[in-house]
């Protein structure tokens, strides 16, 4: 369970805790930091401790691309503040005498939050929603692949001839499940007792793809818990030999991972979605907030896709969405509404992949839910069907698209703020410009000879 501060000082003086892991989230949702000496932490780390600023302005191979205003060569990449959260003090039983802390990032002269970090735009929109007295409670879905072998096998091999843990479609199977628990069982067992309210594992919709699921819990606690047990995964996976991936589309002939964001709003503790006199259970307050998810869905793809690969995913038939449409327990539609009738009515968004970052992902949607309370959206009613052969607006079909929809969000700028809108639009175009100066395999394969 979850450390409080003196608890900590106890296990140090008595030796059952030897490492503090301190940690910022970066831009792509990875726990970046140092290992401190727990006697050091406990004497006055605690307060805070320093970075590099390239943290929050580089991509997933740690490059340092032109184009950030916040940071550059030219500003010498200076230090941001780490400042530890103590609420978010727990242990990491899958490594020996180890806790670990999540910081916020602050301005290292100001001591401001960085506008820019996953959790400080995150606590942003979840203040506003405060202000209007709500709260807003979440839930993510992390799917994922586990494999045969080892990442530095995969690795050493050029990630060719990639074989899943299983050989066939394990959804929902007992069986195969029970061959994969050396990894699953201490997994939740592990999470569990690092205070992240783990519900179930279970085998997802093709070989080797597998579903971790954790209760609902307030948005920011959400977004901790999803990154600390996407990185538990990789750790313990590696630990028993085996590789994972948060890539959403590995294969072309596999269905890709999901990270399916559920979503509701609460007032002095009642859900405030629930409306009984309602055909569905929708309060107007649901059906504004649902309104605005829906308008403003191809202003935030990006922080639910942020790769090339995020939109390889995004096929028909694979129960991966590609239309801006709602329907009622439907598992085609990029919104379902689930629970509907019950007090445990909620939305869905079906949308996001994987790799998404899920501060990123909740801030976008929540500042999108906001936006259709303010300017009193009408919700369409449900669509019913294949949604697929739906006939409204699609979702950015790429990240170049998903990036200009970005860049020109009129309501994400006025919600965020100018600077983080352009320091995210960068990260997708370096992202971009990363793909198309590599040549493929595919474009060998296919035109050596016979171009």
């Amino acid at each position: 369970m979850p450390l409080n501060f003196e608890d900590l000082k106890s296990q140090v003086a008595s030796g059952g805790i030897d490492t503090v892991l301190v940690c910022l989230v970066d831009m792509q949702g990875r726990l970046m930091g140092k290992r401190f000496h727990a006697g050091h932490f406990i004497a006055g780390a605690w307060e805070e401790t320093h970075c590099c600023n390239y943290l929050l302005a580089t991509d997933l191979e740690m490059a340092t691309p032109e184009g950030f205003a916040a940071t550059s060569w030219e500003q010498g990449y200076g230090d941001y503040v780490m400042k530890p959260d103590l609420d978010t003090l727990r242990p990491v039983p899958w490594l020996e005498g180890t806790a670990m802390v999540l910081c916020d990032v602050l301005d290292h002269k100001t001591h401001e939050p960085v506008p820019h970090s996953p959790r400080a735009m995150l606590k942003k929109q979840v203040a506003r929603l405060t202000a209007m007295g709500f709260d807003a409670m979440m839930a993510t879905e992390l799917e994922f692949f586990l494999f045969e072998k080892s990442f530095d096998d995969i690795r050493k091999e050029q990630f060719r001839d990639l074989q899943p843990i299983s050989g066939y479609n394990e959804d929902y199977h007992i069986l195969q499940t029970t061959k994969e628990e050396h990894v699953m069982r201490p997994l939740r067992n592990h999470l569990w007792t690092a205070g992240i309210p783990v519900e179930n594992t279970k085998g997802e919709a093709e070989a080797g793809q597998e579903e971790l699921n954790i209760k609902y819990a307030p948005a920011l606690d959400t977004a901790d818990h999803h990154t600390i047990a996407k990185h538990a995964t990789k750790e313990i996976a590696w630990q028993q030999g085996h590789a994972v991936t948060f890539l959403p589309k590995w294969h072309q002939d596999r269905v890709g991972s999901s990270s399916h964001v559920h979503q509701s709003l609460w007032k002095d503790g009642t859900p405030a979605f629930f409306d009984a006199n309602d055909a569905l259970g929708m309060s107007a307050l649901m059906k504004t907030y649902m309104a605005g998810l829906l308008k403003y869905a191809p202003d935030y793809t990006y922080f639910l896709a942020p790769y090339i690969n995020s939109y390889k995913r995004f096929q028909k038939g694979t129960f991966a969405p590609t239309r801006t449409i709602w329907s009622v327990d439907n598992r085609t539609a990029g919104f379902r509404l689930c629970g509907d009738g019950t007090k445990s009515v909620r939305v869905e968004c079906r949308i996001g992949g994987s790799d998404l970052n899920p501060y990123l992902a909740m801030a976008a949607q929540i500042a999108a839910g906001i936006a259709g309370i303010e300017e009193g959206l009408a919700l369409n009613p449900p669509f019913s069907g294949d949604a697929y052969e739906g006939d409204s607006g699609m979702i950015p079909q790429t990240l170049r698209d998903a990036r200009i929809t970005l860049h020109g969000s009129a309501m994400l700028r006025a919600a965020m703020g100018d600077g983080v809108i352009d320091h995210y639009a960068r990260a997708a175009e370096w992202e971009i410009e990363e793909f198309d100066r590599v040549v493929t395999d595919y474009e060998i394969a296919r035109g050596f000879e016979r171009a």
